[in-house]
């Protein structure tokens, strides 16, 4: 059985999911990942779109709550919350056994301008993403991980 990683942000709208669809796309051999919110929203239109352009469709993917994911009794190996330091306070602890890691990304949600500038925010933020998860693989994956 693989390990499980557990993303967490406050909506699971944008940053959580971001992290669980890069680590799925280059670790996904060696482990399986999950997203939740402490208040779940609905998935950002705009890291729909950018994910899209990476190449990974979440487009079809649900919001759900972290006390939904604790009720349902699944262990994690990590658990790593992804809010910003803004709302770090707010970022859920999910208890357990898990090893916790806290890595700090923007929020998709504030950026401001019109849609083409709200894009090139949230393209910076996935490549942040998608660097610290492709980094983090490169750690602790097996070899055999396609990154």
């Amino acid at each position: 059985m693989k390990p499980k990683v557990l993303f967490i942000c406050v909506h699971n709208s944008a940053r959580s999911q971001m992290a669980e669809a890069w680590l799925n796309h280059f670790c996904g051999d060696a482990f399986e990942a999950h997203s939740a919110g402490l208040e779940p929203g609905t998935l950002n239109p705009i890291v729909v779109d950018v994910m899209d352009e990476a190449g990974i469709d979440i487009s079809n993917k649900k919001t759900q709550s972290v006390f939904d994911v604790f009720k349902s009794g699944q262990l994690f190996t990590y658990v790593i919350t992804v809010c910003d330091e803004s709302s770090a306070q707010k970022c859920p602890i999910f208890p357990g056994p898990a090893k916790r890691l806290h890595w700090s990304f923007p929020d998709p949600s504030r950026v401001k301008g019109s849609r083409v500038e709200q894009l090139e925010q949230v393209r910076e933020i996935r490549d942040m993403v998608r660097d610290k998860i492709d980094n983090w693989c490169a750690e602790v994956c097996p070899t055999d991980c396609v990154r």
